[in-house]
């Protein structure tokens, strides 16, 4: 497995959904797909940075390769199997190439502070950069939900299949954030619709929604649009901040239609699958940093090392929802806290 330093920082997988423009660069409509490795600090290239779909696979598994797991039985060459994670990054509306990678290495960076090692991957589908195309990203978003299926999931999907023969065992999670929810609840939908995808025993591990924008009915077992999604996931999770501005622009945007899950929570008859963590009184306690970074009560999850131990742990699932060490039971649920200094 490669080793990141601040000498050395290791290049960026992502899986790009954009549009070529005339100049050779990437665009902010619907395209073919790409698969990417882009050096850090450079922008995504469509051709200097494009590599061969299994080559590019093939360094992804390298990456995601945490070595012999604890079962393996040294004695017994065929019981070695290799363990690893993949972690695919969905990213929401307003949203420029440059931004996505920016994420893309402060969620590595925090993440690996915690014990994750594996490898994270953007899933980068057309996004503009104005809060006035939101409409618009929206309708981006589900004509892209289908390439997140078919060249993301379906790819690990039939990548853990034949892992499963050569004794590996990499989990895929995925993290979406704002209207990246919205994606992978229909790339699941789109998943169970599709007869190749359906041919192939295949799950995701760990689910989390950040600043989620989809509607809180959504996530209910009554409907059948999320059905695939619970199927196929083992666990969901759910980050729910009352005081995100960015949901209440998306609710007035939709005439106010439906409260989005990323504000008000998950509903009640919701699958057992679900977990909903609020961290509305932790992010009321958090400093606004001074560098841009997009609607602070929005988008702080990338920044704050307490959302990225949770997280971890999260991914991890070595421990029961109800005892990460930063959460808390209240009331109305589980609260995200910043843990005590020497708490178990």
């Amino acid at each position: 497995m490669e080793r990141e330093s601040l000498e050395n920082p290791l290049p960026n997988f992502m899986v790009c959904v954009r549009n070529v423009r005339s100049n050779g660069k990437f665009g902010s409509e619907p395209g073919p797909t790409r698969y990417l490795l882009v050096p850090s600090r450079e922008t995504p290239h469509p051709e200097e940075h494009r590599l061969d779909r299994d080559k590019w696979l093939a360094e992804l598994r390298r990456r995601a390769d945490l070595g012999p797991s604890e079962i393996a039985d040294p004695k017994n060459p065929y019981s070695r199997y290799t363990r690893g994670d993949v972690l695919i990054f969905v990213h929401g509306y307003n949203n420029s190439q440059e931004r996505v990678l920016q994420r893309q290495d402060l969620l590595r960076g925090n993440l690996s502070k915690f014990g994750f090692a594996g490898a994270v991957v953007s899933f980068d589908w057309p996004s503009a950069d104005s809060a006035l195309n939101y409409l618009e990203d929206r309708s981006d978003a589900r004509k892209t939900a289908d390439e997140l299926a078919d060249d993301a999931i379906r790819l690990l999907a039939l990548a853990q299949r034949a892992q499963d023969e050569l004794h590996c065992d990499i989990d895929v999670h995925l993290l979406a954030h704002s209207t990246g929810a919205y994606v992978v609840r229909e790339a699941f939908y789109y998943a169970a619709q599709s007869r190749p995808l359906s041919r192939v025993n295949w799950n995701v591990s760990q689910v989390a929604f950040i600043g989620a924008d989809v509607a809180r009915k959504s996530l209910s077992m009554r409907d059948n649009k999320s059905a695939s999604l619970f199927e196929h996931s083992t666990r969901i999770t759910n980050y729910q901040n009352p005081y995100d501005r960015a949901l209440k622009l998306s609710n007035v945007k939709r005439l106010g239609a439906q409260p989005r899950i990323g504000r008000v929570g998950t509903p009640e008859d919701t699958s057992d699958c679900v977990v909903n963590v609020n961290v509305g009184n932790h992010w009321k306690g958090l400093r606004e940093p001074e560098l841009d970074v997009g609607d602070w009560s929005h988008s702080w999850h990338f920044h704050d090392l307490t959302f990225a131990e949770d997280l971890a742990a999260t991914l991890a699932g070595d421990e029961d929802r109800r005892v990460i060490r930063t959460r808390k039971e209240s009331a109305s649920g589980l609260e995200l806290r910043r843990p005590r200094t020497g708490a178990p």
